[in-house]
């Protein structure tokens, strides 16, 4: 803070108010609305205001820019008033910018009415740029409009609020006074943007869109939410996932397709799950699972290049190298190292059941699971939260059959599938196949979901899709597929403790419930 900020900080905002003394300046702020409408000076009829320059751009270019006539808007961090001259903070889309105001350059009239505005007020100004003797890069302000009123008070400090949810629930305030919230949300776009650009210019991909209501949810095994269409009258879901309908695209000649967008899945929430989610899926005829572990790697390590300027990055006090290869790990060789269980010699259910039971799991919940689904609850129960055993980046291979119902199976070995998932800091953020491409073996494995559904066994199981099946029947080229988790990548890139601090408007419940 400069020697002119020392002087006079505004007393609004020195410390927290009570609710009493908050209603008390709401107060006051709408009687001075009221009085400059009264004047003519309603600042809500403004609409427009020609910005020439921006703050970061003043500062970083003060040689060329000192002496030169500026106009700028943005909003009033902070005043120190000194009799008849004062300092101003303004906060535009790049940052914050001194203002210098003397009564003798903006009239007397004006400084008595810019001395009625507040923190928090949006203002427009007109001056040139120079250098105070404390070496404070400021506009030397000849013009200052109230261009909107601002008629709550900021929190001094917000992130001492003891609510942590405000700063989910009144976005719009975290991203004003806390810059950081800002930077984040600055990369998340710029993560997004790096995605597509590899996804495009590095593999030729072409971006579509596809329906996000369906009257099947598939593409996933997750629980949907369910929806009405009044005019149709027919109950439709809001999609999990995008496969299904991308892949019909593979099937109609659009050879290498992606789409970027909300999923939505009616389960649980915690730090790394929201309801409403962003996932990338991408789609590419003639290549395979390997094809998609490169356009993983390449995806993720340039994203991070691009929104911190290194593949080395920092997650929570613990460092993860993205640069590619990652390293390739099976299900059942962790599962072996980890528990000592070596699947490559269990050949029945019954032997799985009784190995799993060893190990500690329920006989209840094992007794009616195959071979391939104790494997994946083996691996899900003692692998997944082993400390830093995935931190990686590590692909994790050889998924069962029974939890893979879309994905081709492995030609050495029938009862697992090519398919992997990618995990970085413990946390699965990319899951991929070599596409099922067998419209009988699509059918039959559906039939199979369907009907755990039907009874009950699994309420996330995967419905039937007799479409899909036809399209297969039209003719799937060998396929990679590919669907990465865009919000735990911008978390992990962000170092952000929550996912609920990279997405604007998490899901919240309302105050009243």
């Amino acid at each position: 803070m400069s020697t002119e900020e020392n002087r006079n900080v505004n007393p609004e905002v020195e410390e927290e108010l009570s609710e009493e003394k908050l209603n008390e300046q709401r107060l006051i702020r709408r009687e001075k609305l009221k009085k400059l409408q009264d004047m003519g000076r309603n600042p809500f009829l403004i609409e427009n205001w020609n910005v020439t320059a921006y703050s970061m751009d003043i500062k970083d270019n003060f040689e060329e820019m000192e002496g030169k006539k500026v106009s700028c808007a943005g909003r009033m961090m902070a005043n120190r008033h000194m009799g008849k001259a004062s300092f101003i903070d303004i906060q535009d889309k790049q940052g914050r910018i001194q203002g210098y105001v003397r009564q003798d350059a903006i009239t007397p009239e004006e400084y008595e009415i810019f001395l009625t505005y507040d923190i928090g007020d949006i203002v427009g100004v007109e001056g040139e740029i120079f250098k105070t003797k404390h070496g404070e890069i400021s506009i030397k302000i000849e013009k200052i409009v109230l261009l909107s009123k601002s008629l709550q008070v900021l929190p001094n400090k917000f992130h001492g609020l003891k609510d942590q949810d405000q700063r989910y629930r009144q976005r719009y305030v975290d991203l004003i006074v806390n810059p950081e919230v800002k930077n984040t949300f600055v990369k998340r776009s710029q993560i997004i943007h790096a995605i597509k650009d590899v996804l495009e210019n590095d593999y030729g991909y072409l971006e579509v869109d596809t329906p996000i209501l369906t009257t099947i949810a598939g593409g996933a095994n997750a629980r949907p939410f369910d929806t009405h269409h009044n005019t149709l009258d027919l109950d439709m879901k809001m999609r999990i996932s995008n496969e299904l309908f991308l892949k019909r695209l593979i099937v109609g000649g659009l050879d290498r397709v992606y789409e970027m967008g909300k999923m939505f899945r009616n389960e649980g929430m915690d730090r790394n799950h929201n309801p409403e989610f962003t996932s990338m899926e991408c789609y590419m005829a003639y290549a395979d699972m390997d094809t998609m572990m490169e356009v993983t790697e390449q995806v993720v390590s340039k994203a991070a290049l691009a929104a911190t300027g290194s593949m080395l990055i920092e997650y929570q006090g613990k460092k993860f190298d993205l640069t590619p290869p990652w390293r390739r790990l099976n299900m059942a060789d962790a599962i072996k190292e980890i528990t000592g269980v070596d699947f490559a010699a269990i050949a029945t259910d019954e032997e799985a059941r009784s190995a799993a039971i060893k190990q500690g799991m329920d006989k209840e919940d094992v007794k009616s699971m195959t071979r391939g689904k104790i494997l994946a609850e083996m691996f899900e129960e003692f692998c997944e939260d082993v400390p830093g055993y995935l931190d990686g980046p590590v692909f994790i291979t050889g998924h069962p059959v029974e939890i893979s119902p879309l994905a081709k199976r492995d030609p050495k070995d029938p009862r697992i599938t090519r398919r992997f998932e990618a995990y970085v800091n413990c946390w699965e953020i990319a899951n991929a196949f070599s596409e099922l491409n067998d419209p009988i073996d699509q059918y039959e494995r559906f039939k199979e979901q369907q009907a755990q559904l039907d009874d009950g066994t699994d309420d996330e199981a995967h419905p039937m899709d007799e479409d899909f099946v036809n399209a297969l029947e039209v003719g799937l080229p060998p396929t990679g597929g590919l669907g990465i988790g865009i919000d735990r990548v911008i978390m992990l890139i962000t170092d952000a403790p929550s996912i609920r601090d990279i997405i604007l408007f998490p899901t919240m419940k309302p105050i009243d419930k």
